[in-house]
């Protein structure tokens, strides 16, 4: 029986700042597990000593993993509700973190990564559907401070990760450690999400075809994360191989994208109420391309340092804009309107991370962070002509 606490609609409301609250936590902590393994990526290139290419195709198992189990998470948020998924599988993506730390070749590193992309997908869906809920209860958009959440995790866990490097904590206990704190959360916090099952609407298929308004959205997503997938997990590298920046310093380029990128979530739904949902995608795409074109056309330290920031305002708002967007899809259940733009959106992150190290392996990292630029100007045209984001 589902242990999660059950209220009516007045008490919901009643307890919505506790819930808002637990609702966070959640995001901060499938943000703090993702974060964690992106600050240890250049550590593990080095250790299991692969080349650009390797880590390209290593990289690609990890939203494959995410790919295809699209279908499956939104059909178990829709059966069995998100707070019951949630406080399961959050465990379980913390568990798996600490099997990628015990990774000692490229096969083992891919397995893993794999499972880790199919328990994380079940988190993505599971938090996005209770940022949804918590939105209706509310009755205002909240989304980006939930994804405001994850970023200042990131920003966490790349902090985590250069003091565990800096005092010689191996991979291991630095992922035993977080996963500590995820069980320690779920413990607390579960009680509190939205409980109850997704809206019973006329039963849609994850295969039909899907609302054109769903697919326009999964095509902005598309290319706000490939340009995530190339930052989390080739920041680092960057700073390495491109920058040169001293060892201690190569998270750098990773937490000053992770620091903005909370920020810019943070006052994000400030921004939308000002400018629009279509002014707002229109600027950050312009803030995508001007950011990676500057750390290709000026590789040093702190210009590098600066565009990165600019990348990470960028991308802020995107993701939480299409989400929130689907999410309250009137024909279509939460879970599966979910997953069904998450499936679009997340073959940035399919074809991304890999596309950087092949790129790199034929030209040099530096070009292949310069062709990614791009994504941004063909989000800004877009997010110019869909009609979607036309606001009355």
């Amino acid at each position: 029986m589902d242990s999660t606490l059950t209220y009516s609609e007045e008490e919901l409301y009643q307890k919505r700042n506790r819930i808002r609250i637990a609702v966070s936590l959640f995001y901060f902590c499938q943000g703090l597990a993702f974060a964690s393994w992106a600050s240890r990526i250049p550590i593990i290139k080095e250790r299991l000593d692969l080349t650009e290419g390797q880590l390209g195709t290593i990289l690609l198992m990890l939203p494959v993993g995410q790919l295809v189990t699209m279908a499956l998470s939104g059909k178990l948020v829709t059966t069995y509700g998100s707070a019951k998924v949630l406080r399961i599988v959050a465990i379980i993506y913390a568990l798996v973190l600490c099997l990628v730390g015990f990774a000692r070749n490229a096969w083992e590193l891919g397995a893993v990564l794999f499972l880790f992309g199919v328990i994380g997908n079940m988190c993505n869906i599971a938090v996005n559907t209770q940022g949804v809920a918590a939105e209706k209860i509310f009755k205002k958009s909240i989304m980006s401070s939930f994804h405001g959440a994850w970023s200042i995790a990131g920003f966490t866990g790349a902090l985590i990760g250069l003091l565990t490097m800096n005092i010689a904590v191996d991979t291991i206990p630095h992922f035993m450690i977080i996963f500590i704190l995820i069980v320690i959360n779920t413990t607390i916090n579960y009680r509190y999400l939205v409980p109850g099952k997704a809206a019973q609407t006329k039963k849609t298929s994850f295969f039909s075809k899907p609302e054109s308004s769903l697919v326009q959205l999964g095509i902005i997503g598309f290319f706000s994360m490939a340009t995530e997938g190339a930052m989390f997990d080739w920041s680092g590298v960057y700073f390495k191989e491109i920058v040169h920046a001293p060892e201690q310093f190569i998270i750098v380029g990773y937490a000053s994208f992770m620091v903005m990128m909370a920020l810019g979530r943070f006052i994000g739904d400030a921004v939308i109420s000002r400018l629009g949902r279509k002014r707002t995608l229109q600027i950050s795409g312009i803030l995508m391309f001007s950011g990676m074109m500057i750390s290709v056309l000026f590789p040093d330290f702190y210009v590098c340092t600066l565009a990165f920031m600019m990348v990470g305002i960028g991308v802020a708002c995107n993701v939480p804009t299409v989400y929130s967007v689907a999410g309250q899809n009137k024909n279509v259940p939460s879970g599966v309107a979910l997953a069904m733009v998450s499936s679009i959106s997340f073959l940035g992150f399919l074809m991304g991370p890999p596309l950087i190290g092949y790129i790199a392996e034929l030209t040099s990292l530096r070009y292949s962070y310069g062709v990614f630029s791009f994504f941004g100007i063909m989000m800004f045209v877009m997010a110019s002509k869909l009609k979607v984001f036309r606001e009355g």
